[in-house]
């Protein structure tokens, strides 16, 4: 089947969130969001090194909803429950629907960091590529020096399968090295199935 005639839910919710597909209209708050937290992303991520505009905001949004909606990249904002108030975003990159397999990638909103919410994205969103999409394989990858991003990895179950040396450019210029986790069906099962 081709990715544009697959159907599944634009958005899902977990305990405190709510997980849902970018939306015209989003780009204010996305705005607001990078605006707040670009001290903390500029080590990490390529495409904040500079303020985005308002508009550029708006556009990225609505490009990203375009993605969606032919399933090339599966980008999802993070909500807070019956709030309008962004946490962060996250989605399923890099897919290989002949597999099917996806990349979790993620950023948290400063003002939001140290309380879970990612880790808990994560964990609802490889529910939802475990469950609905039926995924075979899902990875995060991060900077190895990014001992945060690598916590959420660990915390949501995935395990560490290995470490890619000078694998990419970081954005200072410096080579990094990218630490590689993942989780299969069966890793996923098991851990619904553990108590608590």
């Amino acid at each position: 089947m081709k990715p544009i005639l697959r159907d599944f839910p634009d958005s899902f919710e977990t305990e405190r969130l709510l997980i849902r597909s970018p939306l015209p209209g989003d780009g204010p708050e996305l705005n607001a969001a990078i605006t707040e937290s670009l001290d903390e992303l500029r080590p990490w991520m390529d495409w904040v090194q500079r303020k985005p505009s308002p508009e550029e905001s708006e556009e990225n949004v609505r490009r990203a909803r375009v993605r969606f909606l032919e399933r090339s990249d599966l980008r999802l904002h993070l909500f807070l429950k019956g709030a309008s108030t962004l946490v962060g975003s996250s989605g399923l990159h890099r897919i290989d629907w002949s597999v099917p397999k996806f990349e979790i990638g993620y950023w948290c909103r400063t003002r939001f960091t140290g309380q879970g919410y990612i880790t808990e994205a994560v964990r609802g969103i490889s529910a939802f590529a475990f469950d609905t999409l039926r995924a075979s394989r899902v990875e995060i990858r991060c900077d190895s020096r990014n001992h945060r991003s690598a916590k959420v990895a660990r915390q949501a179950g995935f395990r560490l399968e290995g470490e890619l040396r000078n694998a990419q450019a970081a954005p200072d210029g410096s080579l990094r090295n990218t630490l590689i986790f993942s989780m299969i069906p069966e890793e996923y099962e098991a851990l619904r199935e553990r108590p608590g």
